[in-house]
C-alpha cells in the first residue's frame, strides 16, 4: 500500500471530522472546508502551517514522536487512531512493527500442538486464533460448532472478512451486521498501518473492495479501531441468539496473531445455549478448520 496516500487520506479524514466547536475555535459562516482548516490544526499542534501541510501530503518520514503526539491531540485522535498514526510513521521510516518481518508473507500453517491443546482446554467458551488477515487459523471444539457457518465445507482457510462481506449467511449470523462490518474494517485498517508490506493482506483488501460496495465505502472512511474486549450478539442456526463477551489476547510467539475467547454470563440464557451448542458439536460432525491455502 502507498504509505504517503494512507497518511494523506487518514489525516485529511480526521481533520474533516473535528468541528471548530469541538476544538474551541470560532466557527463562522464562510468556512469552505468540513471540519478544521490546516492552519487551525497547525496552530493547535504548535507547528508551522507549511510543516503540517507537508505531513498531510504524506511526507511523515522523520516526524518526531512529540510532533505526532501534538497532531494527535489537535485532531482529537482516540487511542486506536493515535496508534495508527504512529504505525504509519514507523512504516514511512522503514521500521517494522511489533517484531514482524517485512519479508514475504507465508501461508498459514497448522497450529502448534501446544497451542491447539491450549485451545481445547477451554471448554465453556468459544476460543479461536485469528491472524492479521482475518484468517481463522484454529479453534477449540466449541469454536468449530460455533463457527460452522463460517467454516463451511470450503477447501481454503476460513476468513472472517470474506464471510462478513461476501457471504449472505453473515447477515443472519450477525444480527448487528452493520456494526460488525464497521468493526471488521476498522481492525483491518489498523493492521494496514502496522504492516503495509503484506501482499496477501493487500490482495484481500483488493478482492473485498472489488466485490463489496459496503467494504469499499467503509475502507475509504479510514476509521480504525482496537478490538480488545466487549460484547457481541450472534444468531446461530442451531441454538439461536447468543450474547457473548469477548477478550482478545496477543500470541507473543506469533506476532500479529491473536487468541479470542467468547464467553457467556454464568446462568444466562446464552450460557445455556452455549452448552446446547457444545452438545450438538460433540454429537454432530461439526466442520473442522481448513489448513490449506490462505484465505
Amino acid at each position: 500500500m502507498d504509505n504517503r496516500a494512507e497518511v494523506r487520506e487518514f489525516l485529511m479524514s480526521r481533520r474533516a471530522k473535528v468541528t471548530p466547536d469541538e476544538a474551541g475555535l470560532p466557527g463562522g459562516s464562510n468556512r469552505r472546508v468540513p471540519g478544521l482548516r490546516r492552519s487551525e490544526v497547525a496552530m493547535m499542534a504548535g507547528v508551522s502551517v507549511e510543516y503540517y501541510a507537508k505531513l498531510e501530503r504524506g511526507a511523515i518520514a522523520g516526524a518526531s514522536a512529540s510532533v505526532l503526539d501534538a497532531v494527535s491531540r489537535a485532531l482529537n485522535l482516540d487511542d486506536a487512531e493515535r496508534a495508527h498514526l504512529l504505525d504509519l510513521a514507523r512504516a514511512a521510516d522503514g521500521i517494522p512493527t511489533s517484531g514482524r518481518s517485512r519479508g514475504r508473507a507465508t501461508r498459514p500453517a497448522g497450529p502448534r500442538p501446544s497451542l491447539q491443546w491450549a485451545l481445547e482446554a477451554i471448554t465453556d467458551g468459544v476460543a479461536f486464533v485469528r491472524d492479521p488477515r482475518q484468517n481463522l487459523l484454529a479453534t477449540n471444539a466449541l469454536g468449530r460448532a460455533f463457527y460452522a457457518p463460517v467454516i463451511g465445507d470450503g477447501g481454503r482457510t476460513p476468513n472472517l472478512a470474506r464471510f462478513q462481506f461476501l457471504d449472505p449467511a453473515a447477515r443472519d449470523f450477525y444480527p448487528d451486521w452493520d456494526l460488525f462490518a464497521q468493526m471488521c474494517v476498522g481492525v483491518m485498517r489498523a493492521e494496514a498501518g502496522r504492516n503495509p508490506h503484506d501482499k496477501a493482506f493487500q490482495d484481500l483488501v483488493g478482492e473485498l473492495s472489488t466485490r463489496s460496495e459496503t467494504f469499499r465505502t467503509l475502507w475509504a472512511a479510514h476509521d480504525v479501531r482496537i478490538h480488545g474486549t466487549g460484547t457481541k450478539r450472534f444468531r446461530h442456526p442451531v441454538v439461536g441468539e447468543l450474547t457473548l463477551a469477548f477478550e482478545e489476547l496477543a500470541i507473543t510467539a506469533e506476532p500479529g496473531q491473536v487468541l479470542l475467547v467468547y464467553t457467556a454470563e454464568p446462568g444466562s440464557p446464552s450460557a445455556e445455549r452455549l452448552r446446547l451448542l457444545a452438545s450438538w458439536g460433540a454429537g454432530e460432525d461439526a466442520p473442522g478448520v481448513a489448513t490449506g491455502r490462505a484465505g
